[in-house]
């Protein structure tokens, strides 16, 4: 019980600081006014306030209590393995994903990958380039490609709703971690010809390598963002030592 209440607490403040209904420098319900609100001990409180401090959340701060520190952004998030649909669903943005290609070729075609995935000369690889737009502009191009003997039977379907989901809920394959690098480039012609709006034709290319569970590689990733609307976010927290 004690544990389903203090998941109960935790979600509701990471929902009300995710929606901003409680908003960055905007201080929490004191730990008394929690127990009260939730009917819980302070020592439940306390561990869904402490997990929201470990995700960088919130801050405690003596003498005056619990405070927003998460700033709200609508980039995707570079640290994250997440799928372009979960991050913007999860910020609540109109999305909309285009497929611009679908073809099936063999590692040979492409030698930086074969090498990335180690893949042999014969086999094949999707190859898929998917444009994503948010509120309807476009803001990021994907191009992907994946070992076919572990991702078959891909359709422009798939393609535009969710690659992960189909490895993950049709496959019930398990997604486990990726490398990732970003260089920024100057635009080539399928950035001219994508891109609507820019006010420097350079990208933020972020490139990455993607394993399953069993650290077999199976996709290799570029996403190219506008250079000027690209943000790096992450969070780092000091700990310190006991």
């Amino acid at each position: 019980m004690t544990q389903r209440k203090f998941m109960t607490i935790y979600e509701a403040l990471r929902s009300d600081i995710l929606n901003t209904k409680l908003k960055y420098g905007e201080q929490l319900p004191s730990e008394n006014e929690l127990v009260q609100t939730y009917q819980s001990s302070r020592e439940t409180v306390r561990k869904a306030l402490n997990l929201l401090v470990s995700e960088g959340m919130i801050q405690k701060i003596r003498g005056k209590g619990s405070i927003v520190i998460y700033q709200n952004i609508t980039e995707f998030p570079f640290a994250d393995l997440i799928s372009f649909k979960e991050v913007q669903q999860t910020l609540g943005l109109q999305h909309e994903t285009e497929v611009k290609l679908l073809e099936k070729i063999q590692a040979s075609e492409i030698p930086v990958v074969k090498k990335a995935l180690n893949l042999k000369q014969s086999t094949w690889l999707w190859h898929v380039i998917r444009v994503r737009k948010i509120n309807g502009k476009v803001k990021i191009i994907d191009e992907d490609y994946l070992d076919a003997s572990i991702v078959p039977d891909l359709n422009e379907t798939i393609a535009q709703d969710s690659l992960y989901h189909y490895i993950e809920q049709v496959l019930h394959l398990e997604i486990s971690y990726s490398k990732k690098s970003i260089t920024f480039e100057p635009f080539d012609q399928l950035e001219y010809d994508i891109f609507e709006d820019y006010d420097v034709p350079y990208v933020a290319t972020v490139r990455g390598i993607v394993h399953l569970e069993d650290t077999t590689r199976f996709q290799y990733n570029i996403s190219k963002h506008i250079a000027t609307e690209f943000k790096f976010n992450d969070f780092s927290r000091r700990y310190k030592k006991k």
